[in-house]
């Protein structure tokens, strides 16, 4: 049960990457038929700043098509390209090695974040977007205050603000978009295990810790709970690691098969 009482939260990672390419329309209309509760996605800032929806900061080498079906090989800073020119690169047509079971879906392009948001208009799901930044290299994305703008004006321009989560591993901006945005909810990101945990969440002004789930405990979770911090840990795909992270007391999943993930939960 999650801290608030209620049930598992599923969360799709990258909409459903285990059945779809990543962070593509088709990935998040699968995730949001199957009954995902949140669809979890990476978003980056092209040279016009716009925001697009893509896990890494260049255009992906294994995964995306020149518009003329040659291979990507060359680095492609996604903030090097407008956004009309990041979206000519087909990322739908090469199959993920690590998900043999995916459905291409050749021509697919990198959504920008205003068509996920207008995808998700009607329905009930919610959105945990996750601002990329790699602070070493300035280069790859405006400044933390910058890209915590870009982010709230685009939920606040869709009237979603009060549907999304922004969650970084770059904490600063989710200071900076606390700054501008206090009621917008955050969510810590964490790779490896941390020695005081509520010092972090608390200067990162984050009510939801996600760590890496093979670094959570059951010490952590209890102590996220006496301080009203939900944990929702990355990213868990088989049935041992959900029940190990149930009997933990997570109050969310995220999962790269969220449909799998809901099967497993329904029964208990």
């Amino acid at each position: 049960m999650s801290v608030a009482g209620g049930p598992i939260e599923v969360q799709g990672h990258r909409g459903a990457r285990a059945l779809f390419p990543e962070n593509t329309l088709p990935a998040f209309a699968y995730a949001m038929k199957v009954g995902a509760d949140v669809l979890e996605l990476d978003v980056h800032v092209t040279k016009d700043d716009r925001l697009i929806v893509a896990h890494d900061p260049l255009v992906s080498r294994e995964l995306c098509l020149h518009p003329d079906g040659k291979a990507v090989d060359q680095d492609i800073p996604i903030r090097s390209l407008t956004l009309a020119e990041a979206q000519r690169f087909d990322c739908g047509s090469r199959r993920h090695p690590r998900f043999p079971n995916q459905t291409l879906v050749p021509g697919t392009r990198m959504p920008a974040l205003a068509e996920v948001l207008e995808l998700v208009r009607t329905s009930t799901v919610r959105l945990n977007i996750e601002a990329k930044s790699i602070p070493g290299r300035v280069d790859l994305q405006p400044s933390p205050v910058a890209f915590a703008k870009l982010v709230v004006a685009e939920l606040r321009a869709s009237k979603m603000e009060s549907r999304a989560t922004l969650q970084s591993f770059d904490h600063r901006i989710l200071r900076a978009a606390h700054a501008i945005a206090p009621k917008l909810v955050l969510a810590a990101l964490l790779e490896e295990t941390f020695l005081d945990h509520a010092s972090m969440v608390r200067a990162a002004r984050a009510k939801i810790l996600s760590p890496n789930h093979l670094w959570i405990t059951a010490d952590v979770v209890k102590s996220m709970h006496a301080i009203g911090v939900r944990v929702v840990p990355w990213t868990a795909n088989t049935p041992d690691d959900w029940t190990r992270l149930l009997a933990l007391g997570v109050d969310g999943i995220i999962t790269d098969d969220p449909a799998a993930l809901i099967a497993f939960l329904r029964p208990r």
